[in-house]
């Protein structure tokens, strides 16, 4: 039998458990990354080719910051928040 300690989590259960205040920070910043990258690409204005690949790399890594930030509990023995 598996302890609280030892227990591994599917995804699901993974992703709706309480996450540590440091990553839910980093998630929201993930999150505003994407959403300013979405912005910058679909300006109605002509942007230089290389402002919008950089905007497509910073909403690719912002997706990525969020999604692992996401999945991230917190330890059973840790009690502070």
């Amino acid at each position: 039998m598996e302890t609280n300690q030892n227990k591994k989590l599917g995804f699901m259960e993974r992703a709706k458990a309480p996450t540590p205040k440091f990553f839910r920070k980093l998630r929201n910043i993930g999150l505003v990354m994407a959403a300013v990258s979405a912005a910058i690409i679909t300006a109605p204005v002509s942007l230089p080719a290389a402002v919008i690949s950089v905007a497509g790399y910073v909403g690719v890594a912002g997706g990525v910051i969020s999604a692992v930030s996401q999945v991230t509990t917190k330890d059973v023995n840790d009690e502070t928040d």
